[in-house]
């Protein structure tokens, strides 16, 4: 990052910075309602006189429920700060673990839930356990490539000390805004209203958890990524060279001028990423069923131009170059396929990793909430551990953006400059072209297997007329 592009910075996405912060501050006064109605008191607002028609149960406390939300938040603070302090020895081992446990974690959990009689919830689960079965199943080969990758982002990571005190920093920040989003969701599950509106309630706050955590998310993302691209390009291992005032400055400008390209990144990347890896995942298994091939290259076409406009390297851009993020999102596709790394991307499977760790976190969060207000509330229980589930998955994200921000940070660079990767570490880039060569080399002969297929077929259709 020279001194002229850091002069020129200038704000981007501001609407979308002030749709943030309005629906935060709203949001902080809605969730400090909800809880102060029933603190200590019932209806201490007289809220009550609007949701009478659909009072339906007898109303508790927002006490009662908020101690459940504290243990999600301490579970989650744990499993988040375990791995981080995990990843220098231990952080290849877990992501292994979460991959292979998942599926059946989430089979237990449906059958579980069948036991109980929530038919809805094990359903729900059944239905995630046999995807995630099918995916790791059609992803298995990529896993060594996908291990390398990790382990050389968390040891780049791990040599940034400071970096890694930032996450912490974030999480105090997630805890600090969840204890009021708890308080809030407390005095929700505590409400009189029936199990539908207090469902509808907490879907929307759940959505705002979300935006929220992600912005966060996405803020260390985009701190971690400038100090990577400088430790690059610097071409030091431990990140002993680089300028003092790094770090400062690039947090400076992730809360300033970029803020608003974070806040409206967050919004779409991760839905859009995770339907791409599921069809993607699809795709590769369908074999020669035509109609249904068909079906699914329609999706992954639409996905892939939506990708086009919104991935997780656009915040790499963001961090390096200060552009928007529907500027820094193409122009990091656009990268990708003109230098042809677009191919070791979509052979790489390190975010779906990193997702199933957050998952797997975020159930063991729910799972502690969700079975104590079992014992004291059957009925609420499904409410709480849901909802602990987003909190836990929030908490242990922060955690392992880190790795993930080293990751795309790692791709953008070897697109860039592939030098600035030789410099760092030589061994690792003769892998990672390796792996490059091979999977163009796979593309370029499934590519002629195709045309092959298709003149065959018209030679055949013009024979039989």
């Amino acid at each position: 990052m020279t001194k002229d592009q850091s002069r020129r910075r200038r704000w981007h996405d501001v609407f979308w910075l002030g749709i943030f912060v309005t629906h935060l501050i709203g949001f902080g006064c809605v969730l400090g309602v909800l809880g102060l109605n029933r603190f200590k008191k019932k209806n201490r607002l007289d809220i009550d006189k609007y949701t009478y028609r659909f009072m339906e149960n007898e109303a508790g406390l927002t006490e009662d429920y908020w101690p459940l939300y504290a243990v999600a938040g301490g579970v989650g603070t744990v499993l988040g700060c375990s791995w981080l302090l995990l990843l220098g020895s231990r952080a290849t081992d877990m992501m292994k673990v979460s991959v292979h446990i998942l599926t059946t974690y989430l089979a237990v959990i449906s059958v579980l839930c069948f036991w109980a009689h929530q038919f809805f919830w094990g359903v729900a689960f059944a239905i995630g356990a046999t995807l995630q079965f099918l995916y790791v199943i059609s992803v298995i080969d990529r896993l060594p490539f996908t291990m390398l990758v990790l382990q050389k982002a968390v040891k780049m990571v791990w040599n940034l000390p400071k970096v890694l005190r930032v996450a912490y920093a974030f999480m105090v920040v997630v805890l600090l805004w969840m204890a009021l989003w708890s308080f809030g969701a407390a005095g929700v599950v505590a409400s009189s209203m029936g199990d539908g509106g207090r469902w509808w309630l907490l879907v929307v706050l759940s959505i705002s958890l979300f935006w929220t955590g992600a912005v966060l998310c996405n803020t260390v993302h985009v701190v971690v990524s400038g100090m990577v691209f400088v430790v690059s390009i610097h071409g030091d291992r431990d990140g002993a060279s680089i300028p003092a005032n790094s770090l400062l400055k690039t947090l400076q400008y992730a809360l300033t001028t970029s803020f608003g390209s974070i806040c409206y990144g967050s919004l779409f990347t991760a839905a859009i990423r995770t339907l791409r890896w599921e069809i993607r995942g699809l795709r590769s298994k369908i074999g020669k069923n035509e109609c249904l091939l068909c079906c699914v290259d329609f999706l992954f076409h639409l996905v892939e131009t939506l990708v086009r406009f919104f991935n997780k390297y656009a915040y790499v851009q963001i961090a390096v170059y200060g552009k928007s993020f529907n500027r820094s999102a193409r122009d990091a596709w656009e990268l990708f396929q003109s230098t042809g790394v677009e191919a070791l991307v979509a052979y790489d499977c390190s975010g779906a990793v990193l997702l199933m760790g957050t998952i797997f976190s975020g159930l063991i969060t729910g799972t502690c909430s969700g079975v104590w207000a079992w014992i004291k509330w059957s009925d609420r229980a499904f409410m709480i551990g849901s909802t602990s589930m987003l909190m836990g998955m929030v908490l242990v994200g922060v955690a392992l953006v880190v790795v993930e921000s080293a990751v795309t940070s790692i791709y953008i660079c070897y697109a860039e400059d592939p030098l600035l990767i030789h410099r760092w570490d030589p061994e690792f880039f003769n892998q990672i072209s390796e792996t490059l060569h091979q999977r163009l080399k796979h593309r370029s002969a499934r590519a002629k297997e195709v045309l092959n297929h298709n003149q065959l077929d018209g030679i055949q259709e013009n024979g039989s007329i």
